[in-house]
């Protein structure tokens, strides 16, 4: 929690400004028992000596507290506000710092960690700082102010009925030390649990319609109440733990309160205290609970913030991205001539992904990669991309070693059209011009001509201004691909990388596809992966991976006369077909 105190930095001005203003009224609640008692002094007095009441001396001790009382309703009008101002900045400073960690974690991060749990720290978590450092800010001040204040008038008072008065302290403090010790470990485990609910919620409900369509409703019912029955727990654990502070300090209140009572009443019997002190005791250890109570619901309140920030901080923490190096390299001309050598690379030691991977991509080549599942066809584009860096060998662009040149400068040379589409909120036009935001509208309409989505576009009642919704659900998955295809056309990349491009088109539109993507290819590197082995029969070279190694390579006509893997592959989806 004392990381997010550095976020208040730039704004100390505003928070010196409200913390004086809550000690002052701090001072003026802390006084003002023992003024109100003067009132009942004075009558007392009066009566006990036969004299007339004084009514202009308590006038003036009633202006005096409606005085008081107007300067402390004002001063926490702006204390407030300043301490919301101040906080909220705060907060905003370090909800964008999350953001711009989120895109300098390496994609091995996203890789093993849940989206939902990414997402509860970025929402729910910094929510909880916000709330918990709000709420408590002020109040923890305040109240340790008006315990000070509370304390020093009683021993001016009464040093005797000051210490009876005071014992709520010492009992208070040990209390919440016993309760919030054994709660902790439960905050920090409620926050994991609430990262782990959000990541569970948000990767079943992506998929309902396919949990619909496999009947796995009631299987996903037990699966979220057992979920929620974990999550539940935990919150019931914290907030009862939590929930029996209040009524332990108001018990050791009111027995203080009896026991200040009744030795007040004797020593006022005895003249030694006037009754209007008795009354200022009285209300001030009723006082001194507030305040003792309130630093014991802030320090659950602070507690359960400072959990959601160890897993915020945690997430700040995270291993970044390695950074480039200070002589990073370009190619002097970027010619599209990519080479492996003897590249070997795993995400677990102990579960080698390549090994010893071997090949040259000439400028303009078309290489294509096949194989079965698990056989590193995408990992080996990760690595084109710098995603992960190669554990053994060097991949090789124009003779500079990937490694040697900016993530930036190299991503700018490849061009993606991935399996997995991505499409966000906003009109066609918006996402088409992702990839080049600066693309005339000719550009455009080039592009998505080139890869025949231009028809499509133009059917609809709003065209190019036709708005994609949150979930993308509104146009069809060929669709969809055809749209990151009209992306990557308009980018105009050196090299390009066909994921699984045509695997969710239907065959009219594959037909239509090849025929744009072969205008698209033209004098350009390109790596292509397929199931469909019908699509890369032109292909300049064809790369046969089985378990993370080269087994075939060469052309579709010299592949199907060796009779290998691939005329097996081959064979076997001609069949079906």
């Amino acid at each position: 929690m004392k990381r997010f105190f550095s976020y208040l930095k730039p704004f100390r001005l505003q928070i010196i400004i409200s913390l004086i203003l809550v000690i002052m009224v701090s001072f003026i609640v802390g006084i003002s028992p023992y003024v109100e008692g003067l009132i009942t002094t004075s009558i007392s007095e009066s009566i006990k000596n036969g004299k007339p009441i004084d009514y202009k001396y308590i006038l003036l001790i009633i202006i005096i507290l409606f005085a008081f009382y107007t300067l402390v309703g004002t001063s926490r009008f702006v204390f407030n506000f300043l301490l919301t101002k101040s906080i909220q900045s705060a907060v905003r400073n370090l909800r964008n710092d999350v953001q711009k960690k989120i895109h300098l974690l390496p994609v091995k991060y996203f890789d093993k960690t849940l989206l939902g749990n990414t997402m509860s720290r970025m929402t729910t978590d910094i929510e909880s700082i916000s709330n918990g450092i709000q709420q408590a800010f002020s109040s923890v001040v305040s109240a340790v102010a008006l315990i000070t204040f509370i304390v020093i008038m009683m021993f001016l008072m009464n040093w005797m009925l000051a210490l009876i008065g005071v014992m709520i302290i010492p009992l208070a403090l040990i209390s919440s030390k016993v309760f919030l010790k054994r709660s902790q470990k439960i905050f920090i485990s409620r926050y994991e649990a609430y990262g782990r609910f959000t990541g569970y919620v948000q990767e079943k409900y992506t998929g309902y319609k396919e949990i619909t369509l496999y009947n796995q409703q009631e299987n996903l019912i037990k699966e979220f109440a057992k979920t929620n029955e974990n999550l539940s727990e935990l919150v019931f654990k914290s907030n009862f733990l939590s929930g029996l502070l209040m009524p332990i300090l108001n018990g050791l209140t009111y027995a203080i309160i009896v026991i200040t009572v009744v030795v007040g009443a004797n020593l006022a019997i005895q003249d030694v205290i006037a009754i209007g002190v008795l009354q200022a005791f009285i209300r001030y250890i009723w006082r001194l609970g507030g305040p003792i109570s309130e630093l014991t619901q802030m320090s659950v309140v602070l507690q359960s913030s400072s959990a959601a920030a160890k897993r915020v901080f945690d997430f700040l923490d995270e291993e970044e991205e390695k950074p480039d190096k200070k002589d990073a390299m370009y190619p002097e001309e970027l010619n599209g001539l990519v080479e492996f050598k003897n590249v070997s690379f795993s995400y677990d030691p102990n579960k080698p992904i390549l090994k010893n991977i071997s090949f040259t991509a000439e400028p303009g080549q078309m290489i294509a990669i096949v194989g079965p599942t698990g056989s590193g066809k995408t990992t080996l584009i990760n690595l084109l991309m710098r995603f992960y860096d190669v554990n053994e060998g060097s991949i090789l662009l124009d003779g500079i070693d990937l490694r040697d040149m900016k993530k930036d400068d190299l991503r700018e040379v490849f061009g993606m059209v991935l399996q997995d589409t991505w499409l966000f909120r906003g009109t066609l036009r918006d996402n088409i011009k992702y990839s080049r935001e600066d693309a005339t509208e000719e550009q455009m309409l080039n592009a998505t001509k080139e890869a025949n989505v231009d028809h499509f576009i133009k059917t609809q009642p709003q065209g190019y201004d036709m708005l994609i919704n949150e979930e993308a659900d509104n146009i069809s998955q060929g669709e969809k691909q055809l749209l990151t295809i009209a992306r990557a056309i308009l980018a105009n990349p050196n090299i390009l990388i066909l994921d699984e491009a045509t695997s969710t088109v239907d065959t009219r539109i594959e037909l239509m596809l090849q025929e744009a993507i072969k205008q698209l290819l033209k004098n350009k590197t390109s790596f292509v992966i397929a199931h469909r082995l019908s699509t890369i029969k032109n292909a300049d070279k064809i790369l046969v991976l089985k378990d993370g190694e080269i087994i075939e390579s060469g052309t579709h006509k010299e592949l199907m006369e060796q009779e290998g893997f691939y005329y097996t592959l081959y064979q076997s989806q001609f069949q079906e077909n």
